[in-house]
């Protein structure tokens, strides 16, 4: 049972890792996106027998710990920000940030995940259906949804920089 438990976990990580690590590789960079990668694989195993759709739970996963990362990393810029706004004689305003990343770290998850993975990951909508377990009209009208919020926080940013 161990054995086979084993086998199929190796065909998998063999299956989707590489097409998994190339998805984070285009929101983090490199090395994180390893790392991320192999995160999730480690939480599927320690799950392996409960989870029913190992390959829906490592993107949904990875997703979330991308989501982590982007928050670490703008809670550091925040931080440094803040100590050099201190240490300067006159501190400027922070401009709005209209990076695409960012904004999409700011949609709610129900919104966010279809986006990354129908498009940082490339899935047609059928497979972010299944994966998500969410009717391919839904996942439809959540990502016109989300376009929507992502192109009204772009026009606002694009505004302020004026």
């Amino acid at each position: 049972m161990k054995r086979s438990r084993e086998k199929a976990a190796s065909e998998l990580f063999a299956a989707v890792y590489p097409r998994l690590a190339g998805w984070c590789r285009r929101l983090v960079d490199d090395e994180t996106a390893h790392e991320i990668a192999s995160e999730a694989f480690t939480r599927l195993w320690a799950r392996w027998t409960a989870v029913a759709e190992p390959q829906g739970f490592l993107y949904v996963t990875a997703a979330n710990l991308v989501r982590d990362h982007w928050r670490k990393l703008e809670r550091e810029r925040r931080t440094v920000h803040r100590v050099t706004a201190e240490t300067a004689v006159r501190p400027q305003t922070e401009q709005p940030d209209p990076s695409v990343r960012m904004l999409v770290q700011s949609l709610p998850e129900r919104l966010r995940v279809p986006i990354l993975l129908h498009y940082y990951a490339d899935m047609p909508i059928r497979e972010v259906s299944l994966l998500t377990g969410r009717k391919e009209g839904t996942v439809m009208s959540d990502l016109h949804t989300a376009r929507e919020l992502l192109r009204a926080h772009l026009r606002r940013s694009l505004d302020h920089t004026r």
